[in-house]
């Protein structure tokens, strides 16, 4: 079995070592490691694999607390320590920044962070009936597979939710439709649980019964999905508080729609949206544009800052949502929402929406491309840009500060996902005079 001493982490959380000039990409290694792996999958400049013995274990390993860890495609880093991911994340910025966007910043800020279980309030979890096994499975994908991991916990998850998965099965395996419901998609707020069952037939009335029974003596709010996400409605109970989260440093209340984005992690969001905020330093009188601004996750508190506000974002029920939130706390007066494609954002359409004075971007995975390319003599003096793919974030610095002549102050990492690879991250430009 071959051996490697493993030299870095890749973006993934997996470890790399060069043998015989070929890179292999290591599953379960560490940096200073030496290990002996087996690969699942070679090409001509690379391999990936997954280590078999730890012959010189890293002193920042640690002994993972979930007991699906390995089989489970949930978590790829439980084996390292929590503060060790971070720096390991703040690498994987930083290195971002370097080699795709030729830039970097003035100022590494601290990292965000915090508790490193039971953090997760949104979830997509599997059901599966498996005829072979005779049983029901609720859980995550097992790793690089399809299948459905056989677990009856996740450290991940809030306790109350993790104890919940067990008798999940139990439910589900007493329903009619218990090969027709794919999937439970869990959205947690801070006065309500809600599970969006995705249906593929109708229930029966024996069904409902067991729905809510289930739901009433473990004090959840069923939703059902029987097509795609506009469908979703409250199943039972019907009343009850609203699905919601506060931002209470700003004075926000978010109520939301289970399908509807909202962080995964609300104690870090809200030490993210005090960051933001730092940072934009928002005052009053100026015109400030929050990008892709879903539901008005920084709109709103920019905006009691006493900045007037545009929010732009693609989905149409977002915007809705995120003026109704508007109205709600009492900020429809310095609040404006548009819908708009910023994929394909152009200097015109930037142009049209007027002179603003700072701009805060919040893209998903593809980044902003379109719209730094397009800002124009009149550009915002400041953007903070908050990413959850450093990736494109260098690669659009590498625009605002090459082309659009601004200089990189500071980013850093935010640890959205403990236990994961995905970095999420915060910057600050600001324009050269």
């Amino acid at each position: 079995m071959p051996i490697a001493t493993i030299e870095s982490l890749d973006h993934e959380g997996r470890g790399v070592a060069h043998v015989d000039g070929k890179a292999i990409f290591i599953e379960g290694a560490l940096p200073g490691e030496t290990v002996s792996y087996v690969s699942f999958k070679k090409k001509p400049s690379y391999e990936q694999a997954s280590a078999t013995q730890i012959a010189k274990p890293s002193f920042t390993r640690a002994t993972p607390k979930c007991a699906y860890f390995g089989v489970c495609g949930g978590c790829s880093m439980q084996h390292l320590e929590a503060d060790a991911q971070v720096a390991a994340k703040q690498r994987v910025l930083e290195d971002n920044l370097r080699h795709i966007g030729k830039v970097k910043p003035q100022t590494i800020l601290p990292a965000i962070y915090g508790e490193a279980w039971g953090y997760r309030h949104r979830a997509r979890i599997s059901v599966r009936y498996v005829h072979k096994k005779g049983r029901l499975l609720v859980g995550f994908h097992e790793k690089r597979s399809s299948f459905v991991a056989d677990m009856e916990s996740c450290e991940t998850l809030p306790p109350r939710i993790s104890a919940l998965l067990v008798p999940l099965r139990g439910l589900i395996g007493q329903l009619s439709i218990r090969e027709r419901l794919p999937q439970i998609e869990i959205a947690l707020g801070e006065h309500v649980d809600a599970l969006v069952l995705r249906i593929l037939d109708p229930l029966t009335e024996a069904d409902e019964v067991l729905l809510k029974s289930f739901a009433d003596e473990h004090g959840i709010r069923f939703y059902l999905q029987p097509k795609g996400p506009d469908t979703v409605q409250p199943f039972h109970p019907l009343g009850g508080p609203e699905l919601s989260y506060s931002l209470p440093e700003f004075g926000v209340t978010m109520p939301f729609h289970p399908t509807e984005f909202t962080q995964v992690n609300p104690a870090i969001n809200r030490m993210l949206v005090r960051r933001a905020l730092a940072l934009l330093d928002p005052q009053p009188g100026e015109r400030i544009a929050d990008l892709f601004c879903g539901l008005g996750n920084f709109t709103l508190p920019i905006a009691r800052r006493g900045a007037q506000v545009v929010g732009i974002e693609g989905s149409e029920a977002l915007v809705r949502r995120a003026r109704s939130n508007a109205e709600r706390n009492g900020l429809a007066q310095s609040t404006e929402f548009q819908v708009a494609n910023l994929f394909e954002a152009s200097e015109e359409s930037l142009a049209r929406l007027g002179r603003f004075d700072k701009m805060l971007i919040d893209p998903p995975r593809d980044g902003a491309i379109a719209v730094v390319t397009s800002l124009g003599e009149d550009a915002p003096r400041r953007i903070v840009y908050v990413s959850c793919s450093p990736a494109t974030l260098a690669r659009d610095a590498e625009v605002l500060v090459h082309v659009k002549g601004y200089e990189l102050k500071a980013a850093g990492v935010v640890n959205m996902f403990p236990h994961t690879a995905h970095v999420e991250s915060i910057a600050l430009f600001e324009k050269q005079t």
